[in-house]
């Protein structure tokens, strides 16, 4: 097996798969309906309550939805900061401004992406986050994140550990996808919550090492 492939990567794919699965019977209006309580559910987070900058994502297809969050906390004077993917899979960041602020970005055969159209800020600007909202398929009762296997935001979640930089993190999840276990690797980092349509959930911080 070459190095670079966790042991536990296939166990990672399967259950990606099913919960894509899932995700894909989910219509435009249940799409429209969980964004609504899940915005709901996140402005009430008192992380979000006092946040002055949230590093955040645009949805796309079927993933939980994510721009009546971003209206409202760009309401409430939030500075909201959106990624760039970058063509070595990191991210790099610029300001949400209103839907007028995104472009539609394909990155060769992947999903399009929606990203902002104005002035680039770097990929450390997210060092300056209070709330880092992430996205995900699903998260265990350790706090511990399925992504979509792409690896940006472990770059991000590295790139804040070396920084110094202790945003909270926060996933954002249909209910279902709080799920029993996910196979992590040495490198994975705990979030401290998830936002479904249905609640909250928290994790307990991990012992000191």
């Amino acid at each position: 097996m070459p190095q670079n492939v966790p042991a536990d990567e296939p166990d990672k794919r399967v259950l990606r798969r099913g919960l894509l699965t899932v995700r894909s019977g989910l219509t435009a209006d249940d799409v429209r309906a969980a964004a609504g309580e899940l915005a709901r559910r996140a402005l009430a987070l008192p992380e979000l309550e006092r946040a002055r900058t949230v590093a955040a994502y645009v949805s796309v297809g079927t993933e939980p939805g994510t721009l009546p969050l971003l209206d409202a906390l760009r309401a409430r004077g939030v500075a909201v900061l959106l990624p760039a993917l970058l063509a070595d899979n990191d991210l790099d960041w610029g300001r949400y401004t209103g839907e007028g602020s995104l472009a539609r970005v394909r990155h060769g055969g992947r999903m399009s992406l929606f990203e902002p159209s104005g002035e680039r800020l770097g990929p450390d600007a997210v060092t300056a986050a209070d709330v880092v909202l992430l996205p995900g398929l699903a998260v265990d009762g350790r706090g511990m994140r399925l992504g979509r296997g792409g690896g940006s935001y472990d770059r991000v979640l590295a790139r804040l550990e070396a920084a110094g930089a202790h945003p909270a993190l926060v996933v954002l999840l249909y209910g279902s996808e709080v799920v029993g276990h996910v196979p992590a690797e040495p490198h994975d980092r705990p979030v401290q919550a998830a936002v479904t349509p249905e609640g909250v959930h928290r994790f307990p911080a991990p012992p000191e090492s």
